[in-house]
């Protein structure tokens, strides 16, 4: 895990590490700066609480990014040990794309973190990215809340169509798609994509929010339940 001091923000670091968690385990936890600045001093507290080794770099130059090149740098030595599965590289900066690209070259995995305002050439060019706006967790209780992040999602054409391409490609000759090969199929093509983004914890609930499709669990002879989603288009063809 390298993280950009300057392009991130320290009030999510908890939840950072908690979404890391998910995809393995970060042997390796950076942060580069100037820690001689005091625009970063919010992150001096949180960096021995979760065993964060900072990296000080100086800024050299008025307007040149020296830390991206320190980072850039570290991020090389640490591939050519081939001692890791993949790399989290945390910023919203545009100058790390043609890192991951490299590190996804070499047969690694790349999940990006970054706000919402991160380029698309960086997201583009990771496997997986994560906005840090959603590991903020919101505690939706009011119905209507629901109601309208539900109306929300029928109303955007662009996500209905991600899904129903996702759904077709997935699909066997039923028109039965596994959940996790959507899921798959999404980030293939999106690797921002996340049902956090329209207000949903769950691929299933957000798909289930269109009403545009069946979903049905199967549970063959064990005690994991595998989810399954269908067109309702398809299902009103084969009817005819």
């Amino acid at each position: 895990m390298l993280i950009d001091a300057d392009n991130s923000r320290h009030s999510m670091i908890g939840e950072l590490l908690e979404e890391i968690a998910n995809y393995g385990v970060a042997s390796v936890k950076r942060i580069y700066g100037d820690w001689t600045d005091t625009k970063l001093k919010g992150w001096k507290a949180s960096l021995l609480e979760h065993g964060i080794h900072p990296m000080q770099q100086f800024a050299y130059t008025t307007g040149k990014n020296a830390t991206d090149s320190a980072m850039i740098i570290d991020a090389m030595d640490l591939l050519y040990t081939k001692s890791f599965d993949g790399f989290c590289i945390v910023s919203s900066d545009s100058d790390f794309t043609r890192l991951a690209s490299r590190i996804r070259e070499a047969g690694l995995m790349v999940y990006g973190f970054g706000e919402r305002k991160t380029p698309r050439a960086f997201t583009a060019a990771c496997d997986k990215f994560i906005y840090t706006e959603n590991l903020q967790t919101a505690k939706v209780s009011e119905a209507n809340t629901e109601s309208r992040r539900e109306e929300q999602v029928r109303k955007n054409g662009e996500l209905l169509g991600l899904l129903r391409r996702a759904v077709e490609d997935t699909a066997d000759d039923s028109g039965w798609s596994y959940l996790g090969l959507i899921g798959q199929n999404l980030v293939n093509k999106s690797p921002d994509f996340d049902p956090r983004t329209y207000g949903f914890r769950k691929l299933g609930e957000l798909i289930e929010s269109t009403e545009e499709f069946e979903i049905r669990e199967h549970d063959p002879l064990s005690n994991n339940s595998s989810v399954y989603v269908r067109s309702k288009r398809k299902k009103r063809s084969s009817r005819r």
